[in-house]
């Protein structure tokens, strides 16, 4: 019975150590553009039972409850939000938030990411890609800016125009599309806010921006991230707690256990 209750109050603190370690990962990219925060799932493990409900007593009845003892609780899952972030304005003519449902499309290393981080510039090709110093992934569809382009505008539909120098008209270079699925929270986080299919996602429905229940664009904006410190914070105290709470039922399971070995002595 007690060294079940120490492997029960372990079970607590294991899981609730690792919640510590989505809460820090949360509050690390409080400031990351286009960064979603996790959750922690938990879920009680199996029972282990002495009686079952419905047994017959002596009188042929059948009782009401049973009688049974848990053993310990384990992580179920983590649980990506993907509620909006709020938007920052920034002016800058290829910076984009995303109003609403989709990713953007980037490409790299010959595989296809979705993203929220709309921090866009153009490499020495003028292709536009996403701001890294490590890989420049071009959007995709891509986009080229002609090298004597003196201003940028990108409708909420994704319409990507130029005007060039000596010249007062508008061309269009290129149109963004966004991708939706879904099941977003079944998408492969890969790291640099940047997210994979997989087969819990589902594919993706590409369309343009407006379409198909996808979002708008926000051109000189970003989304920055959906994490809330403060909220943050009393997750990381009720985790905490938990942990405090798990260490204690393995104190007093120990210090019942040296009373019991003890009592042969009086």
């Amino acid at each position: 019975m007690l060294y079940r209750a120490m492997y029960t109050a372990a079970s607590g603190m294991q899981a609730y150590m690792f919640n510590l370690d989505t809460i820090a990962n949360n509050l690390a990219n409080a400031g990351t553009n286009g960064f979603k925060r996790s959750r922690t799932d938990f879920e009680d493990l199996y029972y282990q039972y002495y009686k079952l409900p419905g047994t017959q007593d002596t009188l042929g009845n059948y009782t009401p409850i049973g009688t049974a003892a848990g053993l310990g609780v384990r992580v179920a899952g983590t649980q990506i939000d993907f509620s909006q972030g709020a938007l920052l304005e920034t002016g800058r003519q290829l910076d984009m938030a995303i109003t609403g449902d989709g990713f953007f499309m980037v490409r790299g290393n010959n595989q296809l990411f979705y993203t929220r981080r709309g921090e866009f510039t153009v490499n020495s090709n003028g292709d536009v890609v996403l701001a890294s110093a490590d890989i420049g992934r071009l959007i995709d569809p891509p986009i080229n800016i002609p090298p004597d382009t003196v201003d940028i505008g990108i409708s909420a539909e994704g319409i990507v125009s130029v005007i060039q120098a000596g010249s007062t008209v508008q061309n269009q270079v290129g149109q963004i599309q966004l991708a939706r699925f879904i099941n977003p929270e079944g998408l492969y986080q890969a790291g640099e806010s940047l997210y994979a299919v997989t087969d819990a996602s589902g594919q993706p429905l590409i369309s343009n921006p407006g379409d198909q229940g996808l979002g708008l664009i926000r051109q000189g904006f970003l989304e920055i991230s959906n994490v809330e410190p403060a909220n943050e914070l009393v997750d990381l105290i009720k985790t905490q707690r938990n942990v405090e709470l798990n260490s204690q039922v393995i104190q007093a399971s120990d210090q019942l256990l040296q009373l019991i070995t003890n009592l042969r002595r009086y």
